[in-house]
């Protein structure tokens, strides 16, 4: 079998936040970096309700659901999620960090740490040239 149709068994997993102010993209990674799943609340969302608690939510539902179905899994008929540890790492100030933390929460994973690596400024950006009048 080549590598790609090998099935993997997977103990732990990276889940990847990006909340910004307008959207809020939830990525599923192995501890190698390789993407397994990722959604979007503005594939199911359009216009403001893309930026809510809800929609990220939503988001963070079906990356759990996309990863399952890549690895043959029926989420409804199996309690796969207690053995998988994950590392959360949340990027950004949007308002729908908390609420995929819980939605991935609620799924009964068990969540091992979670990381803020939102970028911090540390002199901040170049201010314009003086006037010359």
């Amino acid at each position: 079998m080549s590598e790609k149709n090998e099935k993997r068994k997977i103990t732990s997993a990276v889940v990847n936040i990006r909340a910004t102010f307008n959207n809020t993209i939830i990525t599923i990674a192995d501890l190698s970096g390789g993407v397994l799943a990722w959604s979007s609340s503005g594939s199911h969302f359009k216009g403001n309700k893309k930026s809510t608690p809800f929609a990220a939510s939503e988001a963070a539902r079906v990356a759990v659901d996309n990863w399952f179905k890549s690895m043959n899994i029926d989420i409804s008929k199996t309690s796969h999620q207690g053995n998988i540890h994950l590392i959360v790492k949340i990027h950004g100030p949007g308002p729908g960090r908390e609420s995929a933390v819980r939605a991935i929460s609620s799924m009964g994973f068990q969540i091992t740490a979670i990381h803020d690596v939102t970028g911090l400024p540390h002199n901040g950006a170049r201010p314009p040239k003086r006037r010359r009048m």
